[in-house]
């Protein structure tokens, strides 16, 4: 029996999360009946939204057995999130690189880390809430707290996570009247050795501040394409900060060909234990010519320098991509859902 209850009015069931590539999913309208309670300790967290969450929180300590403390965490707690998050490196490297570069409470992560406590202190989840909601507890009344703390964040843009932990998420942030604007399975990829590629051996090195224009064309580009919207008008200034940035920490890395870019890839992430990377392009012109695979291999033999292993995510309808990622020796390991929210949620 779960020792946790949330109280909310009652809202709308969703359907199960099936995911298309660009077309948005659809809730079911009819009216669930169930009320639900749970006993809920909010500390150390903004005041405004720890305010408003407990305006809707009731308390049944008859039926609390071991109530959560949600609590904004701090830098203080550094090691112990880290650790808490290297139990599932494949699963956390975005949210332990957040942690490793800029430490827990950063404007940089773009949003609040958050940790679900028992009783007895012991951590049963991890949320960065913010422009990004990424999770990680194996705790079904975790999600539930984290769902309703999402709530009180109006500005929004994504939620991603394991297809089944962001179905349990969305199944409770849905009844709180959130609609999704648009929905993508994901395949998570995964290689930890390189395969013998044939052909010349690329060289690769990391951007420079001088190239920062067009990598940021290249990537508002494939930003538009997977979601619809463009940096370059939502948020030039951020775009061009988060990107220069990267490029200081030579986390792009890049092919040049008659000072041509021919390859471009970004290391969102990397921790000891895994490398999260993102933004792969390959000049069009140079597509079909062994130009890609002979790249990516080379970025694995860097990163595999630092990491025990190197992860990314696709379109699950982007078959092209499968096979030319599983020919660069990456290996299937799960399903991903990322749910894009309206600018009001």
């Amino acid at each position: 029996m779960a020792s946790l209850w949330v109280t909310h009015p009652a809202g709308t069931a969703t359907t199960h999360l099936a995911c298309t590539d660009r077309e948005p999913l659809c809730r079911d309208k009819a009216l669930t009946q169930s009320v639900r309670t749970m006993t809920v300790t909010f500390s150390n967290m903004d005041r405004n939204v720890a305010g408003l969450v407990s305006q809707q929180l009731k308390t049944r300590n008859k039926d609390a057995n071991e109530p959560l403390e949600v609590h904004a965490l701090a830098n203080e707690h550094q090691q112990e999130v880290l650790a808490f998050l290297s139990r599932r490196p494949i699963h956390t490297v975005c949210m332990a690189g957040y942690v490793r570069d800029h430490g827990v409470v950063s404007p940089l992560n773009r949003g609040t880390f958050y940790g679900c406590r028992t009783r007895t202190g012991a951590l049963q989840g991890v949320a960065l809430i913010g422009h990004a909601t990424l999770l990680e507890t194996q705790s079904n009344e975790a999600l539930k707290v984290f769902a309703k703390l999402k709530h009180h964040y109006a500005h929004s843009h994504l939620i991603r996570g394991e297809h089944s932990m962001i179905e349990r998420f969305w199944s409770h942030y849905a009844e709180l009247g959130h609609e999704l604007r648009l929905a993508c399975r994901e395949l998570l990829f995964e290689q930890k050795c390189v395969p013998e590629i044939e052909g010349p051996i690329p060289e690769l090195r990391p951007a420079t501040p001088a190239e920062l224009e067009e990598v940021m064309r290249i990537n508002a580009e494939l930003i538009q394409s997977e979601c619809g919207i463009d940096p370059l008008k939502r948020d030039l200034a951020g775009f061009r900060n988060r990107l220069l940035l990267r490029i200081q920490q030579e986390r792009i890395w890049t092919f040049m060909s008659d000072n041509q870019l021919i390859f471009k890839a970004d290391v969102f992430s990397e921790t000891p234990q895994m490398a999260y990377v993102e933004g792969v392009y390959v000049d069009r012109l140079y597509r079909g010519k062994g130009h890609g695979l002979r790249c990516m291999a080379q970025l694995g033999r860097i990163l595999l320098q630092k990491s025990n292993s190197i992860c990314l995510l696709i379109n699950e309808r982007n078959r092209r991509l499968k096979s030319f990622y599983t020919k660069a020796g990456y290996r299937f390991r799960g399903c991903y859902d990322t749910i894009y929210l309206h600018r009001e949620n």
